[in-house]
């Protein structure tokens, strides 16, 4: 095992970082391939910590800069963990005047965790949005694809409670 590799076992088991190995391997070579490659690799890693950029960068002989700039250019890419389940609060207008400022709120208490963050124990992902089209249903919560409309602030526990 490399010294590059003994760093990634700090992250990732040995499993894990022989997947990414098969990636790499398999999209070298091609054109356009570091797309699919990180596409691939966050799959399996579930993110792309700098680690990961740096092992994938050495081994496609390109500058880390490069893989770094597609990483943080596409919002699909994430370089911190994200929790099994993402959990979106509205706070569009309608769910705004409707109370989805308390029950954003509410949420950051109960589980120690601000917007854009992940629960220690991996569980959620907290994220805001500016609208859902749910109006009617205001204040909507999100978790996964499963709309929770008419929420109070006293509900997110129970909400996220369903979730495992």
């Amino acid at each position: 095992m490399n010294a590059q590799n003994s760093g990634l076992l700090n992250e990732f088991t040995a499993e894990q970082i022989e997947k990414l190995e098969a990636i790499i391997v398999k999209h070298r070579g091609k054109p356009g391939g570091l797309i699919p490659i990180l596409e691939e690799a966050q799959v399996a890693l579930e993110y792309l910590p700098v680690s990961v950029q740096k092992k994938i960068a050495k081994d496609l002989n390109l500058p880390f800069s490069r893989v770094y700039g597609v990483v943080t250019f596409y919002s699909f890419f994430t370089m911190t963990p994200r929790g099994r389940h993402t959990v979106r609060v509205c706070l569009g207008t309608a769910c705004y005047v409707r109370g989805g400022k308390a029950i954003a709120e509410a949420l950051s208490k109960e589980f120690g965790i601000k917007e854009g963050e992940t629960t220690s124990d991996r569980k959620f992902t907290y994220e805001t949005v500016r609208c859902l089209g749910a109006c009617g249903l205001g204040p909507v919560v999100i978790v996964d694809e499963n709309v929770h409309g008419r929420i109070k602030p006293n509900m997110i526990k129970d909400v996220l409670s369903q979730y495992n």
